[in-house]
């Protein structure tokens, strides 16, 4: 795609440098910045941390990683060495690869969504503002940091993939194809997008538009690239028989009228790992687009708006409907349904908004200049709304990143222990885990969705007695157990507590016997426990720092 106008590139670069005023903050302020916690700070950031000094980066598929869960851990859990993310938090500073990364996917989105919406879904010079608006919209949505390009790398691979098939693919299409599995992950967008592109391929053929060689050509060469480069998935997915977390992993669960609740929620405010902020103006330009289509019967000219509108709707249904109770006989005979989640399809929903909305702002240009003005409005409170989601601004009350991993604060724990790391185990209460192995200490406590399952129910022991007194907790554990946390009843689901907290644990009943019998030596607890010695525990030292969002009361076995 080149640049054909100069109209173009002041456009293109306008929405660049919007994009670097959005991403500042991250360079600017580095560790002081505000950026998510969930599935980010307390999980990722720290496992490419972990992995990048744990000296297995090019482990072999059978590999541990010993700082956590005993070495139980599989090197597999932690993603493919072939991913660019990987080695970006392996070569720079933390805030500086996440600002990076960031960089790097709102870019590409930016350009996918600008050149899918040129080439194949809004051509014509007249609409370079809803291009260039809806590209650069899409490409400031709050997307899920670690899904890199996942989904926001799909208007790119669309618009390869659709070149393909008009027969005018060349070598940057490929070069696209196989450039993008370095930046994404199957599991967390490109299964779907790819299943998707097949059943593309046979729809076609079926209604008699050829069987097109090329298109499916393209579709195996990409599949193969992301089979090479997540080949540590693939082997732990295919070949490993020992049972793991995810086998007691349990979603059937809504009952008939809450799987439609979640069918509209989803549809009118989305899902956290795939933010797009459809609600306020992008619904209205969609809802009164169709209403244009419906009362002119404009639905042959206008078949592309419909379907992707009638899709959004689909997505939606699909994923609430992937909770509900009635798959239960299904999911119990075929447990592949239970380990991957398939509810996945509706990852796809961003690029079916951005690019639907794109295509309603014509239709209401098309009635008029009045409704034309309207257009670009919509357009433009949407990018400022954007704004406003900066993490800096929706972030403000949780902690930066400086004082989430309170690294000043861990090195005066490390030292007052004065013991080799990997001679004790450590777990938390109160705060995440991944803090403790952010800064090199071994737990007993983690955040994977993927660990043997025997490591489970022998941690479970540790807290069997807090899971009996608060049914969610136990359910959470039980049903899921991703977060292998030293949950108590008190706190629930509870695990970032500040500093500035008054509260005590109470009746606290821990099985440390088990805990001492499986390495642990510490606890790392945010709140004093009031019956610490009933748990046969001794608080030795209380930690707190400036540059903390935490205090922490050191606690050692007796």
């Amino acid at each position: 795609m080149c640049i054909e106008t100069k109209k173009e590139l002041k456009f293109i670069i306008f929405a660049l440098l919007v994009i670097a005023v959005y991403l500042s903050p991250l360079f600017i302020l580095q560790e002081n910045a505000h950026i998510r916690v969930h599935d980010n700070l307390d999980s990722n950031l720290a496992w490419y941390k972990v992995l990048a000094r744990s000296g297995e980066m090019f482990g072999p598929v059978n590999a541990t990683i010993p700082q956590i869960i005993n070495g139980q851990l599989s090197r597999n859990a932690f993603g493919t060495e072939y991913s660019i993310i990987v080695w970006l938090y392996a070569l720079f500073p933390t805030m500086t690869a996440y600002g990076l990364s960031q960089a790097l996917t709102r870019i590409v989105a930016f350009f996918g969504m600008y050149w899918l919406l040129k080439r194949h879904f809004l051509p014509g010079e007249k609409w370079l503002f809803l291009q260039i608006g809806t590209a650069l919209a899409f490409a400031l949505t709050p997307f899920w940091p670690s899904g890199m390009l996942s989904t926001m790398g799909m208007p790119l691979a669309l618009w390869a993939f659709l070149t393909i098939r008009n027969g005018k693919g060349g070598w940057k299409e490929y070069l696209v194809l196989t450039l993008l599995p370095l930046y994404a992950s199957i599991v967390l967008g490109f299964f779907f997008f790819l299943t998707a592109m097949g059943f593309f391929w046979l729809t076609d053929g079926l209604r008699g538009k050829g069987w097109n060689l090329r298109f499916l050509a393209a579709i195996i060469y990409m599949t193969v690239i992301f089979m090479c480069v997540e080949y540590r998935l693939i082997f732990s997915f295919l070949l490993i028989d020992e049972p793991n977390s995810r086998d007691e992993y349990y979603f059937p669960i809504l009952p008939f009228w809450r799987s439609v609740r979640l069918t509209f929620k989803n549809y009118l405010l989305g899902h956290t790992h795939v933010m797009t902020v459809h609600t306020l103006f992008i619904l209205p330009a969609t809802f009164t687009a169709i209403w244009i289509v419906f009362r002119k019967k404009l639905w042959k000219q206008e078949r592309l708006f419909v379907f992707l509108f009638s899709l959004n709707i689909v997505l939606s249904i699909w994923y609430a409907f992937w909770f509900y109770e009635g798959w239960a006989p299904i999911v119990e005979r075929f447990h592949f349904l239970a380990t991957f989640n398939f509810a996945r399809y509706h990852f796809l929903r961003p690029m079916v908004i951005y690019a639907g909305f794109a295509l309603a702002l014509k239709i209401l240009s098309l009635q008029g200049k009045g409704w034309a003005r309207k257009a670009k409005w919509y357009a433009v409170l949407q990018l400022l709304l954007l704004g406003l989601f900066n993490d800096e601004i929706i972030y403000q009350e949780k902690p930066t990143v400086k004082e989430f991993y309170a690294v000043e604060m861990f090195r005066e724990i490390e030292e007052y222990i004065a013991l080799p790391k990997e001679e004790y185990r450590v777990a938390s209460i109160g705060i995440h885990p991944a803090i403790a192995q952010y800064n090199g200490f071994y737990t007993l406590d983690s955040y994977n969705n993927f660990y043997p399952l025997t490591y489970k129910h022998q941690f479970r022991k540790i807290i069997e007695k807090e899971l009996a007194k608060n049914k969610k907790v136990r359910k959470y554990f039980d049903k899921w157990g991703g977060r292998c946390y030293i949950f108590t009843a008190q706190l629930g689901k509870h695990y970032m507590i500040k500093k500035d907290s008054k509260r005590h644990l109470k009746n606290l009943e821990l099985n440390t016997d088990v805990f001492k019998k499986m390495g642990g030596r510490y606890i790392f607890s945010a709140l004093p426990i009031d019956n610490a010695k009933k748990n046969r525990l001794l608080l030795v030292h209380v930690f707190e720092s400036k540059s903390s969002a935490w205090k922490i009361y050191l606690y050692k076995t007796l």
